[in-house]
């Protein structure tokens, strides 16, 4: 059985062991390849051959509704479920989506890319199969590293909500993004097949315990075999939940996890199955550090050597160390992320002995995340969240209620805003200015090169009037030429970078640059613009924004972010206020959700190139003149 021949889970039906061991190796082989050439999630993919292979060996796939939690491990879900001439393709412009995605596939029951989510929707769909009378399984996958989240205790409560079979299978391979965190994590990592038989030893000793003994010592000894079972049975913290528990069981043994679903989807009841995997598996540099190739750019397989090495400093890597620096002169500072200390900088304080103990990750838990921090800032530290833009935006009630309402200093930084390329839709920053623009009191900072986010970031930790954000995308320096000073920026002014006339382009953070390329094209059209750098979102500099509409006829917004309640339309509101505005042009993000593909092509389509600002500009003039 090859897997260029399986066109749909059904070809895999009544295959032998050996012969499903072996489509496991070739699909790990595929992902590999595939992974090496374009990128992708590698660790969790390969972690999870198996378990693929024998929930759709087991399962009536697509009438049995199979939900992934986040994602990252659906490769091989994939190559199953008649994708594999699409593989190629992977997260590339046109190509399949690197998540579930249910417009690219019946399979794909349920779309993902955030964390926590897959019990809730599960549960979501035994209830609708309830009320329908439908006699179909539902079966909901979530990994070690999603179930810190909130949403997994309040699905999990709820579950009793169905009375038939709905299967839980928690893939517990002790490590997400960044090491699992908390006391969940621990309870998980201590479950062992040997606290079970350690529990039935106990009971058999009970029960063996003779009548002429005396029934009190039987029933003393029976309660404290309760209370040990309670202290040590890996099941007891789900059947205090209406949950019933089988497990653990290994992750990669084909036969034993088909045999457990056959007899689970017997019980008409909510089930979790624990298993245990390796993420990595199969893939020695991924199994001996599964946090950096989580995530992967293009590498030779050979040695795990990127293929085009990055020619200067991350974003990300800027912001740990002017943290790490400002740390170390003020022990009021914290750092906080969600289950994202290497994707958001954090590792590098997290590392260095003088800031080790005041970085914290408190796993997939960002609504936790923020209100933890207001709590740190209630006491007089500056509590610095590290989260990326799409992630953020579950905690907006925390946000709003917990940190501006009261004014708290906490400072707001939000990795990958705007486009991140290959990851789509789902990981896009493209909505937070619009999302934060509307909180009252709350200062929103755009950098447009890493000397300005030095500063920004510096700004942000001597902010002590309420919350600050401060947002940049998914990129590397423009030089290696990082200043060491720091200068305090007036909050709400902007910075003027060239002057012109008729045309006033204003760039918010890094688009500032593509607002430079426009101006270099109109020039050579005998058009000569001005150029801002907004620096700011909110608040905005309204008299000297005023000033400056008045002597311009055209005024051009460059964002990377959603067009709809962006920095585009803050300045509309300036312009509804005055009489004769100019004409206003705002270029950004499309109010609908972008696809994957590289950045520079994503932004050429979408006319946020030099260029394509250019022609918006020019078009507008003609018709003026017209």
């Amino acid at each position: 059985m090859k897997l260029k021949d399986i066109s749909s889970p059904k070809d895999i039906k009544g295959a032998s062991a050996k012969e499903l061991e072996a489509l496991a190796e070739e699909i790990r082989a595929v992902i590999l390849r595939q992974v090496s050439e374009h990128g992708g999630h590698l660790s969790s993919s390969l972690g999870t051959v198996e378990l693929a292979i024998a929930l759709h060996y087991a399962y009536d796939t697509p009438s049995d509704i199979l939900i992934w939690d986040v994602g990252h491990q659906a490769y091989a879900h994939k190559l199953l479920t008649g994708r594999y001439e699409q593989f190629s393709t992977l997260r590339q412009r046109g190509g399949i989506s690197g998540f579930p995605k249910r417009s690219e596939s019946i399979y794909d029951a349920f779309g993902v890319g955030h964390a926590s989510t897959s019990i809730s929707a599960g549960l979501g769909f035994a209830v609708a199969r309830d009320l329908s009378e439908k006699d179909n399984h539902v079966v909901a996958v979530i990994g070690d590293g999603s179930m810190t989240g909130g949403m997994v205790f309040e699905a999990l409560n709820n579950s009793r909500q169905t009375k038939r079979n709905f299967t839980i299978i928690l893939n517990d391979n002790k490590m997400s993004i960044s090491p699992s965190v908390g006391a969940l994590s621990k309870y998980l990592s201590k479950l062992s097949v040997k606290h079970n038989s350690s529990l039935e030893e106990i009971g058999k000793f009970v029960r063996s315990i003779p009548e002429h003994v005396g029934n009190k010592l039987k029933d003393l000894m029976e309660s404290g075999r309760l209370a040990l079972e309670n202290m040590v049975n890996p099941g007891q913290f789900f059947r205090d939940l209406s949950v019933r528990y089988f497990g653990p069981f290994d992750g990669h043994n084909i036969e034993e996890l088909v045999e457990t679903f056959n007899e689970i989807k017997k019980l008409p009841e909510v089930c979790l199955i624990h298993i245990l995997t390796q993420k990595g598996k199969g893939y020695d540099l991924a199994t001996t550090n599964p946090t950096k190739w989580h995530g992967s750019d293009p590498f030779h397989i050979e040695d795990g050597s990127v293929v085009i090495e990055k020619p200067r400093p991350t974003l990300t890597s800027v912001f740990g160390k002017t943290l790490l620096t400002l740390a170390k002169q003020d022990k009021k500072i914290v750092g906080i992320s969600a289950a994202m200390l290497d994707g958001c900088g954090l590792n590098i304080l997290k590392e260095d002995p003088d800031t080790a103990d005041r970085i914290f990750d408190v796993g997939i838990a960002e609504e936790h995340a923020v209100t933890f921090a207001a709590g740190l800032a209630c006491e007089g530290f500056t509590p610095v969240v590290a989260i990326y833009s799409t992630f953020l935006q579950r905690a907006y009630d925390q946000i709003v209620h917990d940190v501006a309402l009261q004014n708290l200093p906490v400072v707001f930084i939000l990795d990958r805003a705007g486009l991140v390329g290959t990851d789509g839709p789902t990981h896009h920053g493209a909505l937070d200015l619009s999302y934060l623009r509307t909180i009252p009191g709350i200062v929103i900072m755009a950098p447009s090169d890493e000397n300005e986010m030095r500063n920004m970031i510096y700004t942000a930790t001597q902010h002590k009037s309420g919350p600050i954000a401060l947002r940049y995308p998914r990129a590397v320096t423009y030089t290696n030429d990082i200043r060491t000073e720091f200068t305090e920026l007036p909050i709400g002014k902007f910075r003027a970078v060239s002057e012109g006339s008729k045309v006033l382009l204003i760039g918010v953070g890094f688009m500032l640059a593509k607002c430079l390329d426009a101006a270099g094209v109109l020039e050579k059209k005998e058009i000569k613009p001005t150029v801002i750098d907004a620096r700011f979102v909110k608040p905005l500099d309204i008299k000297s924004y005023k000033e400056l509409f008045k002597e311009h006829s055209i005024v051009v917004t460059v964002e990377d972010n959603s067009i709809a309640g962006g920095f585009g339309s803050a300045i509309a509101e300036i312009l509804s206020e005055m009489k004769d505005p100019p004409r206003l042009i705002r270029i950004g993000l499309p109010d609908a959700f972008v696809d994957q593909g590289e950045i520079d092509e994503l932004r050429e389509e979408l006319g946020l190139s030099g260029n394509g600002i250019a022609e918006r500009i020019i078009d507008c003039l003609s018709d003026k003149n017209d």
